[in-house]
C-alpha cells in the first residue's frame, strides 16, 4: 500500500458535498476498429486504434470494479498474448492510481510511476479523474482510451482476430438488444446504484439510492429464480457487469456504502449465480478481496474516517457447491473451451485461503 509519509498529496475525495452523488462520465471515447493499418484521426476529435499485438498495455486494478469488467473479459477472450495487463495497487492520493506495488514503484512496460504520466503525455491538460481501466500505446507511452464501456465491448467485437480458440460469445446477436437494455438498467440502479448510496451528501439523496438498488436487486433475484444468467442460456457481458458489483457487495458495499438490507450470501438466486460464475476461470481467479477492502476502506477517508479495513467476512462460501443447474443452459455454448491457467505474473497477491484453485470447472 501507499507509504504516506514518502509522497502523499492528500486524500481524494469522492462524495457528494450536500445531496445526491452524480458519476462523471465523460471519458476518452477513442475506440479500436478491426482491420485498420494505423490510427485515424476522426471529423468528431476521437481517433480510431488499430488492433496489433504486443501494442498496447492494459492497466487495471484488482480493486475497481470497472476495470474488472475489463480484466475478465481479456481473459474470457483469450487476449493475454495480445495485450499485456498492468495492475495499479489498490490505495492512492489524490493523483489517482499509482504501481506502488511493482518493483521499485512503476510499471515494467511502461516505466512510470502514476498512471497520470500516460494521460498526461497526451494530454498535458486532462481535467477529469485518472481512471482505469486505461488503455495505453507502449511505444508513446499516451494513453489510447479508458472508456470501461467500450474497452470490453471492443475487446469482444473487434479484437475477434486475437481471440483464443474456443472463447466465448459475450454479445450475440440475438439478444443484442435485451443485453444493452439490461446493462443501462443494471449500470444506473446496480453498478453506479452502490456508489450513489455510498457518497450521498444527504438522507434524502441516501434513501432514493437506497431505494433504486434494491428495487434492481429484488429485480434481479427473482429473474434468477426463473432462468441461469441474465440474458439467454449462456453468460453475456450483462452477467460480467452484474458480477463484479455483486462479488464486492458484501466485503464493501453492504457495510461501506450503507447498502445493508440483506447481503448476496442471504438471496438464494444471487448466492446460487455468483457461486457459479466466480467458480468459472476468469471470473473468481481475478477477484482480490485484500485489495478490494483496501482501496474502499482506506482510500474513501470521508467515509471511513479511521481507514481500519474489516477482516471479514468469510467469502468462502463462493467455492461451495451451487445449484444453477437446475435450470437449461450452461455457462457457455457448445464448442466454447475455458480459459487456461493465468500468465505468470497474473496470479492474486492475495489468494483467498479457502478459494478452490481457478482450475475448478463450473457445474
Amino acid at each position: 500500500m501507499t507509504n504516506k509519509d514518502q509522497d502523499w498529496a492528500g486524500d481524494p475525495h469522492n462524495a457528494s458535498p450536500d445531496g445526491e452523488f452524480v458519476r462523471d462520465t465523460n471519458y476518452i471515447t477513442d475506440r479500436f476498429v478491426a482491420g485498420l493499418t494505423e490510427r485515424h484521426d476522426n471529423d468528431d476529435g476521437t481517433v480510431s486504434w488499430p488492433i496489433a499485438a504486443d501494442h498496447y498495455r492494459l492497466i487495471a486494478a484488482r480493486a475497481c470494479p470497472w476495470a474488472h469488467r475489463s480484466v475478465i473479459t481479456r481473459r474470457l477472450m483469450g487476449l493475454e498474448g495480445t495485450l499485456s495487463l498492468g495492475l495499479a495497487g489498490p490505495t492512492h492520493d489524490v493523483r489517482s492510481w499509482t504501481f506502488d506495488l511493482d518493483p521499485d514503484g512503476v510499471d515494467p512496460i511502461l516505466r512510470i510511476p502514476r498512471l497520470q504520466d500516460a494521460y498526461f503525455a497526451r494530454f498535458p491538460d486532462y481535467p477529469r479523474g485518472i481512471t482505469v481501466p486505461a488503455i495505453v500505446e507502449v511505444a508513446s507511452g499516451k494513453v489510447v482510451t479508458n472508456d470501461y464501456n467500450s474497452i470490453v465491448r471492443d475487446f469482444i467485437t473487434e479484437w475477434t482476430d486475437f481471440h483464443r480458440a474456443g472463447a466465448p460469445n459475450l454479445y450475440p446477436a440475438e439478444h443484442a438488444a435485451e443485453i444493452d437494455e439490461l446493462n443501462d438498467y443494471i449500470f444506473r440502479n446496480i453498478n453506479n446504484g452502490v456508489y450513489r448510496c455510498g457518497f450521498a451528501g444527504s438522507q434524502e439523496a441516501y434513501e432514493k439510492a437506497y431505494a433504486d438498488l434494491w428495487e434492481a436487486l429484488d429485480w434481479v433475484e427473482e429473474r434468477l429464480g426463473q432462468q441461469r444468467y441474465l440474458v439467454g442460456e449462456h453468460v453475456t457481458e450483462t452477467d460480467i457487469r452484474l458480477f463484479v458489483t455483486l462479488v464486492r457487495f458484501d466485503p464493501v458495499y453492504y457495510s461501506h456504502f450503507k447498502c445493508s438490507r440483506h447481503k448476496t450470501s442471504e438471496l438464494p438466486n444471487i448466492r446460487g449465480y455468483l457461486q457459479e460464475l466466480f467458480q468459472i476461470p476468469g471470473f473468481g481467479d481475478t477477484t482480490d478481496f485484500t485489495e478490494i477492502k483496501q482501496h474502499y476502506f482506506i482510500v474513501h477517508k470521508e467515509v471511513n474516517p479511521t481507514q481500519v479495513v474489516p477482516v471479514g467476512p468469510d467469502m468462502s462460501w463462493l467455492a461451495q457447491p451451487h445449484d444453477r443447474d437446475r435450470f437449461g443452459g450452461s455457462p457457455f455454448a457448445e464448442g466454447t473451451t475455458l480459459p487456461g491457467a493465468l500468465p505468470k505474473g497474473e496470479e492474486l497477491k492475495n489468494p483467498e485461503p479457502s478459494r478452490k484453485s481457478s482450475s475448478a470447472k463450473p457445474r
